[in-house]
């Protein structure tokens, strides 16, 4: 039996460049940083993962190791999938990970079947201790994952975090009923919405977009301010989807209109921040019952919200 790191610990790799937000994550949480390495915090306890965590290790043990082949072994032992993020000895720790199973990264089709089998997260935490878990939040290695990307089509690369959506978190989502973009403009949302062949795709921008994605057929456009909808105007409405740039609050007020209509099924919003992240909002949007906020790969300063099976 390896032995624990003292108990149980937690790790999170934070979002390069975004230190500062897992930071403040677990100050608002209560979760005291136990041990930081390079981009790595480790937490006493078992916690769920944080939005701002590129990925969450769970359970992480230390493992004595005597050697490269030694460690390799060790590891081996206690799965096949293994992804490394090196906080020293980088060399040394290399040389371990290439005599682990080799893992194929490559891009991805939409909305393919996501690994079943977990992926582990490692670090050399010491030249003889390895610092590892089994489990992680993400069955892509280090939570990354690319896309075998249509670089002609969509009028801009912001469709990519509704495709990872859609593949991770909603791969059983079927396409039938009403999809609503708002703040649509110039497309590239409407377009996933469109390839998705819903019944009805519905596209709301006070600017219009882009004509080759007009031009596909089967999207109904409305040259208006998001804000300015009334849900009355409406009928059901099976995904509510929203890219649109704006402050926080301001998005908030317009999901909780059509939110409590009763009349959206499932949600899908991008929470946009200026120079700050509004942490006050964010957690406003918490508050709506049975509802996530995850930080995609795709994302950048923005997290996105979602809310499947909504209901008053």
């Amino acid at each position: 039996m390896y032995r624990s790191l003292m108990n149980h610990y937690t790790g999170y790799l934070a979002i390069h460049k975004f230190e500062a937000e897992l930071e403040r994550e677990l100050e608002i949480k209560g979760i005291p940083i136990a041990l930081k390495k390079d981009r790595l915090y480790l937490v006493a306890g078992d916690h769920p993962p944080m939005i701002w965590a590129q990925v969450s290790a769970f359970k992480m043990i230390q493992i004595p190791i005597t050697s490269i082949k030694d460690g390799a072994k060790k590891l081996r032992n206690l799965g096949r999938n293994w992804a490394l993020f090196t906080v020293g000895n980088h060399r040394r720790a290399q040389l371990i990970q290439e005599e682990l199973p080799d893992y194929p990264i490559k891009p991805i089709p939409f909305r393919m079947a996501i690994p079943k089998l977990p992926m582990g997260f490692w670090t050399l935490l010491e030249t003889d201790v390895i610092l590892a878990a089994t489990e992680t939040s993400s069955p892509f290695p280090l939570g990354e994952m690319t896309f075998q990307e249509d670089k002609t089509t969509p009028p801009s690369r912001a469709y990519l975090k509704l495709w990872e959506f859609f593949t991770v978190y909603a791969p059983e989502a079927i396409s039938t009923g009403t999809a609503i973009d708002v703040g649509s403009c110039p497309g590239g949302w409407t377009w996933v919405l469109r390839t998705l062949n819903f019944e009805n795709t519905i596209s709301v921008d006070k600017a219009p977009i882009e004509k080759r994605i007009m031009d596909l057929g089967k999207i109904e456009f409305r040259q208006e301010s998001a804000f300015g909808l009334d849900p009355k105007d409406f009928g059901e409405i099976d995904w509510f989807c929203s890219d649109i740039i704006c402050y926080p609050e301001r998005l908030l007020t317009l999901v909780k209109k059509f939110r409590d209509s009763g009349k959206v099924k499932n949600f899908i919003c991008t929470i946009k921040y200026q120079s700050v992240t509004d942490w006050e909002n964010t957690l406003k949007f918490l508050e709506i019952p049975n509802s996530y906020i995850v930080h995609l790969h795709h994302n950048k300063h923005e997290v996105t919200w979602f809310l499947k099976g909504a209901a008053p």
